[in-house]
């Protein structure tokens, strides 16, 4: 991941919180479809690109005996994760780059959201063969994601409504200054590509489950 997403994500690590919940307009079943893809039996759960924890603590609620390992490049957002988080002893914190580090362990689901799409094509196929090889059988794949149009004109589309959303749901100025400043090194990638990506590394039943504009969730099984 290239340190100018690092820089925008430690900059921006304090107000990271608030900012979401203003700036995706479908938050509330964005996250719910999410928990909903996760394997039934989970136990043993990674989220990469975890941030401030937010999709872990999402996660929690609905698998309160899983072990939740929360992997991110960026020390100042998980710092704010182990504050989200104080007192679950059955989670553990990881500083680590997930493109280039191994994914050690066999985990019953692996999560990330809106995290991949920071990262450039070859490298989030490369990580979804990473992440269909440390999947037990049975595991799932659940990827809720910023999505890029299928075509440039559909692109620039989503975001003009996107910005009209933010700002009818109260984003202040700086937020979306905020989220354009970490939207720079954005690689976004469209569903069709990602769910091809998905099934080139393995999941034969790679679909998208939900999508609203350009927030989508995608997710796979290894059989």
């Amino acid at each position: 991941m290239p340190n100018t997403t690092q820089t925008a994500f430690d900059t921006t690590a304090s107000t990271y919180d608030t900012d979401r919940a203003r700036l995706i307009p479908c938050y509330d079943a964005f996250y719910r479809r999410t928990t909903d893809l996760i394997a039934h039996d989970a136990k043993n759960i990674l989220d990469l690109g975890a941030g401030t924890g937010l999709l872990s603590q999402f996660v929690r609620q609905w698998y309160p005996d899983a072990h939740i390992v929360l992997a991110d490049l960026s020390e100042p957002m998980l710092e704010r994760a182990r504050t989200r988080l104080a007192g679950d002893s059955n989670v553990t914190f990881e500083v680590t780059d997930y493109t280039t580090a191994p994914i050690t362990g066999t985990y019953d689901s692996i999560v990330s959201g809106l995290s991949i799409h920071h990262i450039d094509h070859d490298a989030k196929r490369a990580l979804f063969a990473k992440i269909f090889n440390a999947l037990r059988p049975g595991g799932t794949f659940v990827n809720a994601e910023q999505v890029a149009g299928p075509t440039p004109a559909l692109d620039a589309h989503y975001k003009v409504i996107w910005l009209q959303q933010v700002r009818e749901a109260g984003a202040t100025p700086d937020q979306i200054a905020d989220s354009l400043y970490r939207q720079q090194d954005d690689r976004c990638a469209s569903v069709e590509d990602q769910l091809h990506w998905m099934r080139e590394a393995g999941f034969t039943d790679a679909d998208c489950w939900f999508k609203d504009n350009r927030f989508a969730v995608l997710s796979g099984t290894r059989a």
